[in-house]
Order: structure tokens, then sequence, then C-alpha cells
């Protein structure tokens, strides 16, 4: 993936909680989906064009996989079972 080059316009914030979802849908007639879910908002992930996967589609996919990996690492590392069962950050 190339560096960003625009700066920002707006930063939207999804938080995980009770109800917060990923799934990935492949479809064989065209490119996959990968659906976030966060309550009552869907974030419908896709290729550049339905029928057809570039460089650049497998590129982010590996990025985006990568970047879940460490985020999924980040809160595991951060949680601390406690009795309550809820956790704290460390």
């Amino acid at each position: 993936m190339t560096r960003r080059r625009t700066h920002r316009v707006s930063i939207i914030t999804l938080n995980t909680g009770r109800g917060a979802r990923a799934t990935s849908h492949p479809y064989p007639a065209r490119t996959p989906v990968l659906t976030l879910d966060f309550g009552a908002l869907s974030v419908l992930v896709t290729t550049t064009a339905g029928d057809q996967v570039t460089g650049a589609d497998v590129a982010f996919a590996r990025q985006l996989a990568h970047e879940a990996d460490r985020f999924a690492r980040s809160v595991e590392r951060s949680f601390h079972g406690l009795a309550n069962g809820r956790g704290v950050a460390a």
C-alpha cells in the first residue's frame, strides 16, 4: 500500500462491544465482502470491482488482515480478566 497523500477530512469511530461482529461473505459468482456490524451501523468492505480482484485489492486485504491481527493482539494484551468479568486496560 502507498502512503496516504491527502489529509483526513473526517474520522468515524466505531466502538466494539456487545453486538459488534465481523463476517466474511465469500460468493461463488462475485468477489467476497467483509461486513463489520456495529449495532445499527454496518460497514461493507469490497474489492474495486464486484467481478474481479486487482493487485491493489490483494495488497489491501493482506494489510487489513495484518492490522486486524495486531489489533487483536493489543486488545488481548490489554485485557486482564477480573472476578467481575470486565477486565481493565493495562
